[in-house]
């Protein structure tokens, strides 16, 4: 099953490069210091597909000895995959969505339809590269007044690192 890269972006001092992907399930963040020599130095699975109990089950996979165990925050397993990114302007917060576009959704992850989408915030470690999901961090947007909502994308009032306006 390939991936689903659903989106990148660069922190603001051209350092990192992170990016989502969507079906298997994890986020992923370069050093890119040196463009001609892009290091991995960080990667969480936040759900997704390739996950232990899941509908997909790894049969080879040159990245990963086994397949990662389902992403749970606060009590709560995460529905869907990771999907839009925003990160702080210090480069230090970094925003993860879970909806991707509800036919999509539907196709992939059908429970997710019925939980609703989550926002979660990863830590990022900006000396020597890492990424951990922050365990008190969790919008569940299932819980909303009027049933469970699909969150898309979120945005920084004026602005964050992939933003051309600044406060």
């Amino acid at each position: 099953m390939p991936g689903l890269i659903t989106d990148i972006l660069i922190s603001l001092d051209d350092k990192f490069l992170y990016f989502s992907n969507w079906l298997h399930g994890d986020v992923r963040q370069y050093d890119i210091s040196d463009p001609q020599k892009p290091r991995l130095v960080g990667q969480v699975f936040l759900g997704g597909s390739i996950c232990k109990g899941g509908a997909v089950k790894v049969l080879e996979d040159q990245e990963l000895k086994e397949q990662p165990e389902p992403c749970v925050v606060q009590g709560k397993k995460i529905p869907g995959g990771p999907q839009m990114l925003q990160l702080s302007l210090d480069g230090k917060r970094l925003y993860v969505t879970t909806s991707l576009y509800s036919a999509w959704d539907r196709q992939f992850y059908p429970s997710m339809i019925k939980e609703g989408s989550v926002l979660l915030q990863l830590e990022a470690d900006t000396a020597r590269g890492g990424l951990a999901v922050n365990p008190k961090f969790l919008v569940d947007f299932g819980k909303e007044p009027g049933g469970p909502c699909l969150a898309h994308e979120v945005r920084y009032p004026g602005g964050d690192c992939t933003s051309d306006i600044w406060v």
